[in-house]
């Protein structure tokens, strides 16, 4: 077994066989508090300036786009008011992910986009309510469709979780319950300001207040990160990002 190193062990005064890395001022620094330091990196860029950035700007973005759908040159063409109105469900999915993740590499922008595209595929149960593909039909359901039920983002995410713990998957796929979380949750808080959130069996909630829905959706990715800390699946993401381990 050669031991387990991480990035401040990576350099060439490091030894991986010892579990030892060197400072700058040239001490040796253990294993554990490489990787403890590690974690605590992971935590505070949660809350980094950017990151926090990226938030308000989040916030900024679902006030000026609902804005924008009130227009009347989108509120007379039904079909132009429901795509851009999914758009904007899926751009807030994209966006709140990329704030969970941040976009270091290629393959990071491949998960924001499927965040955005799993946010925006949520309507689609407006049709299968429907019957039909008629917009019309599919904005005029007597009631909610399934997938719109809040009580399901738990069950769906912990199932899936489970079907990849059975199928063995491999550690790259650890955010992805955290990415269906996130584009479920923003599109269900989103749609809670007309009509609340519908938590089975006990019913809907009053509407949200609209501020209450900006600031939700604002600090929802960085209480994901969080969740993601405690439960070790952003250790996990830092493995992927680069922090090498050879046991």
């Amino acid at each position: 077994m050669q031991g387990i190193y991480s990035k401040l062990d990576s350099s060439p005064s490091a030894s991986p066989l010892l579990g030892l890395g060197l400072r700058g001022d040239g001490a040796p620094v253990p294993l554990s508090l490489a990787v403890e330091t590690e974690k605590a990196q992971a935590l505070l860029q949660t809350f980094s300036s950017a990151s926090l950035l990226a938030s308000a700007g989040l916030g900024m973005f679902c006030v000026v786009a609902d804005h924008g759908l009130q227009l009347p040159v989108i509120q007379q063409h039904l079909w132009l008011r429901a795509v851009l109105d999914n758009a904007t469900h899926g751009l807030i999915g994209l966006w709140s992910w990329a704030v969970v993740i941040g976009l270091r590499k290629k393959s990071d922008l491949y998960e924001v986009l499927l965040a955005g595209l799993l946010a925006s595929l949520i309507d689609l149960d407006h049709f299968y309510m429907a019957g039909s593909l008629s917009i019309k039909a599919a904005v005029s359901l007597p009631q909610r469709p399934p997938l719109h039920c809040s009580s399901l983002i738990p069950l769906l995410c912990l199932s899936l979780r489970f079907l990849m713990w059975v199928g063995r998957l491999k550690d790259a796929w650890c955010s992805l319950p955290w990415m269906l979380f996130i584009s479920m949750a923003t599109h269900h808080v989103r749609d809670g300001v007309r009509r609340g959130l519908w938590v089975c069996p006990f019913g809907n909630t009053a509407p949200l207040p609209y501020w209450l829905y900006v600031s939700t959706t604002a600090t929802l990715p960085h209480l994901c990160s969080v969740l993601m800390y405690l439960t070790g699946t952003r250790d996990m993401i830092s493995t992927k990002h680069g922090v090498a381990i050879d046991v």
